[in-house]
């Protein structure tokens, strides 16, 4: 009888801390609710999907509690305002392409691309283990802001031209659809860039408002119709040798986040950083191919373009680095990680691909 007792007794001590226990751990789980601007229309499901992912992502491992509603451009800030909403606290976060803020300052484009910067791999090795991370962190912090790698698109194609690009004089005057420091140096070739966020290209060229237009590659460019206007797809993207996207949190929204929500909301925007590149890897190849088939012209920039580009863009780097210290300190670590990076690949996935790409075009 006694143990009886005694195992009623201690079965009734557990249901009851079961009982306890349960409604201390939801409490312990806050409901949250952000709002998320991103610069990218919304049928660009591979890069606009990058936030999805990441909302998605948090949604199912908080139970719901975390939420993180995302918005095209325009229902809440334009493409090209939300830094400014994370800053004013119109939003908790964003999703866009920090090269587009450079004219705030142009140590901004380090956090993504800059003219013959680092590839899609090595941007990522240095923002992950070369100390590229802790030094944007540096320089987001005077803007209230906290970054995270969020999506790549690998490296970019040159652009849609209504006319082939034969010489270096075919640049003149030209009035191309180009942000950040691309059209600044390309500026200095004579062309007249133009900053459009995507919604914006197909009309303007369309209606020759801009003669030519970059945007990502094949995936996406198909997607905005650009193939339908101007018939040569010039190649490769000098000024986009990666496409770092990036997610901006208000710093007062982060620091007022649990630490395991932090936890979570880091994790997945890693997840779709890497997503994101293997998307746009799977499904370029197949794009380029419908381009192709569609009658669009490949054609590789003639190397004076691209020789005078990397001659301007080191003039302009310089520049920077004698007057803007917050320029000078991240671009040592970058160029230095660069040009490293671009040593090893030498002899590891430059020659490997290079062997391959020759092999299969004899072949074929």
């Amino acid at each position: 009888m006694k143990r009886r007792s005694f195992a009623s007794k201690a079965l009734a001590a557990t249901a009851a801390s079961v009982g306890l226990a349960a409604p201390a751990i939801v409490k312990a789980q806050p409901k949250i609710r952000w709002r998320l601007a991103s610069s990218w229309p919304k049928n660009l499901d591979t890069i606009y999907g990058g936030a999805e992912e990441v909302s998605k992502r948090v949604a199912s491992a908080t139970g719901g509690a975390f939420e993180i509603s995302v918005h095209g451009p325009g229902e809440l800030v334009p493409a090209l305002g939300v830094l400014d909403a994370v800053q004013q606290g119109s939003v908790e976060c964003a999703h866009t392409a920090s090269v587009f803020f450079f004219g705030k300052d142009p140590t901004f484009a380090l956090d993504g691309q800059i003219p013959f910067g680092m590839n899609s791999r090595q941007m990522t090795a240095w923002m992950k283990d070369g100390g590229g991370l802790q030094l944007l962190r540096e320089f987001y912090r005077d803007y209230g802001v906290v970054n995270f790698p969020c999506g790549n698109t690998g490296t970019q194609m040159g652009g849609f031209f209504r006319k082939e690009i034969k010489s270096l004089a075919d640049l003149k005057g030209l009035k191309f659809r180009i942000g950040g420091f691309g059209g600044v140096m390309l500026e200095k070739l004579g062309v007249v860039p133009q900053n459009l966020p995507g919604g914006e290209i197909y009309t303007s060229l369309e209606k020759g408002t801009i003669d030519a237009a970059e945007f990502i590659g094949p995936y996406d460019d198909e997607k905005l119709g650009l193939h339908k206007i101007a018939k040569f797809y010039h190649y490769p993207s000098y000024w986009d040798g990666n496409g770092q996207i990036t997610m901006y949190v208000g710093t007062k929204a982060w620091e007022a986040l649990p630490k395991e929500y932090q936890s979570i909301f880091e994790a997945a925007c890693a997840e779709a950083h890497v997503d994101m590149q293997a998307k746009y890897d799977a499904r370029n190849p197949a794009a380029l191919k419908r381009l192709v088939g569609a009658g669009l012209q490949l054609k590789p920039f003639p190397k004076e373009v691209g020789d005078a580009a990397f001659k301007a863009s080191n003039e302009l780097f310089a520049e920077l680095v004698a007057k803007n210290p917050k320029w000078a300190k991240i671009y040592n670590s970058f160029v230095k990680f660069r040009d490293d990076g671009i040593l090893w690949s030498r002899f590891s996935d430059g020659a490997f691909d290079n062997y391959m790409a020759t092999t299969l075009k004899k072949k074929s």
